[in-house]
C-alpha cells in the first residue's frame, strides 16, 4: 500500500471508517474550524470495555501510520478508560461509556443551540 498525502478531510474519513469498521459506538464528529487552533475536527466515540477502547486506538493509529505515514500522539492507551489520539488535524477521544458520560466533551465543544449529529453531518441549530 502506498502512503498518501494526508489532508484534514482524508484523515477525518480514515478515522471515521476505522472506528466504524472496528465497532466503535456513538461516534460523534465536531467541527473545530474557527473554534480552536488545536485541530480541524474532533471525533468522540465509545468502546464497550477497556479492552475494546485500547484496541480501537491501536487499530486507528496503525491504519493512519500505514495509509498516511502519520505518527499519532496517544495518551491513555494503557488504562483503556479514555484514549486521546492526536493526528494533527483530527483529535480523537475514545471512551468507556461511563467515562464519556462523566466528562461530556460533546457539550463542552458545541455552541449553544447546536445538536450532536452523526458523522458527516454538520451540527445544526435546534
Amino acid at each position: 500500500m502506498s502512503i498518501q498525502t494526508p489532508t484534514a478531510a482524508k484523515t477525518l474519513a480514515a478515522v471515521l471508517t476505522s472506528l466504524d469498521e472496528n465497532k466503535a459506538e456513538e461516534i460523534v464528529q465536531i467541527d473545530l474550524r474557527g473554534k480552536s487552533e488545536m485541530g480541524d475536527y474532533m471525533i468522540i466515540a465509545s468502546g464497550r470495555s477497556s479492552r475494546q477502547v485500547a484496541a480501537l486506538a491501536e487499530k486507528l493509529t496503525d491504519t493512519l501510520k500505514q495509509t498516511f505515514g502519520i505518527l499519532c500522539k496517544v495518551e491513555g492507551r494503557a488504562t483503556g478508560d479514555w484514549v486521546l489520539i492526536d493526528t494533527g488535524d483530527v483529535i480523537v477521544h475514545v471512551f468507556r461509556p461511563e467515562v464519556r458520560e462523566f466528562y461530556q466533551l460533546e457539550k463542552m465543544w458545541l455552541n449553544p443551540g447546536e445538536d450532536i449529529d452523526a458523522p458527516g453531518e454538520a451540527a445544526s441549530p435546534s
